[in-house]
């Protein structure tokens, strides 16, 4: 069975080159923006991650974080640090994935 993870991030195009750029073997990333594709993807598939960028507002940060508790006893949060800035967001998905489902072979 594939690991679900929910990717979101300030803009489409991040979260775009976020999928386009990390493949792992039985990791379906999906995408989003906002609180609404958050609850929508919540509401139509189970999430084992989401994992979200550190250009979103703060205020929206502790929103969607509180959702996803809120619907899930089984998501993990992961959040990307400001400091490393938006070319870090990729190798950052990467490496929190990679750290949870090995290394591709």
């Amino acid at each position: 069975m594939a690991t679900t993870v929910l990717v979101l991030g300030l803009k489409s195009a991040v979260v775009d080159e976020v999928r386009e750029r990390v493949a792992l073997p039985d990791v379906d990333i999906r995408g989003g923006t906002n609180l609404t594709d958050l609850r929508d993807t919540l509401a139509a598939t189970p999430v084992d991650h989401v994992i979200m960028g550190a250009g979103l507002d703060l205020e929206d940060r502790l929103r969607l974080v509180r959702a996803v508790f809120e619907a899930s006893d089984r998501t993990t949060v992961h959040m990307k640090d400001f400091a490393s800035g938006p070319e870090g967001f990729v190798p950052f998905v990467r490496a929190v994935l990679t750290g949870l489902h090995g290394t591709p072979s």
